[in-house]
This record gives structure tokens, C-alpha cells and sequence, in this order.
């Protein structure tokens, strides 16, 4: 009886790693997006590049690429370590990528927003003007034609 020609390989039974993936399941797997459907929508919108070129959902991905996306109005740059194709947790998804985002601004940072008085309507030119100059914004009295 001949052998099954599977059981003539080297005894290697074990699955190898995965060189590439889609980077929407990337992006899922490592805990990035929280669904696969946000993370092909984010990649439909333009909010996913890989090495600099707008990646299309099923777009694969493998170690060294550098993975830019954006979240919340801020870019994240994240550089492909291991390759996973199935979620999993924390502590294992933080080994997949090295994160080299820049760091966020403080909110502390932002300016102010301008209160005004309930029930007093849109500001007059002149207030308006007088909001722009104290922000910091607008023209300056001598940049007048």
C-alpha cells in the first residue's frame, strides 16, 4: 500500500506564519478599529495609506510596511512587526506594530470657544471684528484697501 503523499513530508506539521494580510483585517486583528466593516470603511474613505499610497480594503500588508491611518482628526503611524489575521488580545496586538504616532496636543491647548449670552443672536460686525482680533485672527487695521 503506497503512503498518502502528505505523510512523506518532513513531519513539519505546523501551520506556517502568514507573510502578508488584508490590511483591513490587519487593522481589525491588532486592535486598531474596532470592526472589520469600520476598518474597510476607513480604507473606502481614503483614512488608510500603506508606504504613502491610498490603500483599497483588500490591499495586503506584510512586516515593514508603514501603516498610516487616521482616527478621531488625528494620524496614527504605525510600522508592521508580525503579521495577524485573527483579533486578539491586547498584549499580543501591541507586538504587531510599532507605534510612532505623533503625540496628540493637549486639549488644554485649544482656544477657548467664544461664550456668549443665551438669546443674544449673531454677532454685529463690529463685535465680530472685536472677537477676531482678540483671537488672534482676522485682519489687522493697517492690511485695509
Amino acid at each position: 500500500m503506497a503512503a498518502h503523499p502528505r505523510s512523506a513530508s518532513s513531519g513539519n506539521n505546523a501551520p506556517s506564519a502568514p507573510t502578508s494580510a488584508r490590511i483591513d483585517v490587519w487593522l481589525w486583528s491588532v486592535r486598531q478599529i474596532k470592526s472589520r466593516s469600520a476598518a474597510t470603511s476607513a480604507c473606502k474613505a481614503g483614512h488608510v495609506r500603506i508606504n504613502g499610497e491610498t490603500a483599497k480594503p483588500a490591499q495586503h500588508v506584510s512586516v515593514g510596511d508603514e501603516v498610516r491611518y487616521r482616527v478621531d482628526g488625528f494620524d496614527r503611524l504605525l510600522t508592521v512587526t508580525r503579521i495577524l489575521t485573527k483579533r486578539v488580545g491586547a498584549p499580543i496586538a501591541r507586538t504587531a506594530y510599532i507605534d510612532s504616532s505623533p503625540a496628540r496636543p493637549s486639549p488644554l491647548d485649544a482656544p477657548a470657544a467664544v461664550i456668549r449670552d443665551r438669546g443674544a443672536g449673531r454677532p454685529t460686525k463690529k463685535e465680530r471684528r472685536q472677537l477676531d482680533a482678540l483671537m488672534g485672527g482676522g485682519r489687522h487695521q493697517d492690511d485695509r484697501v
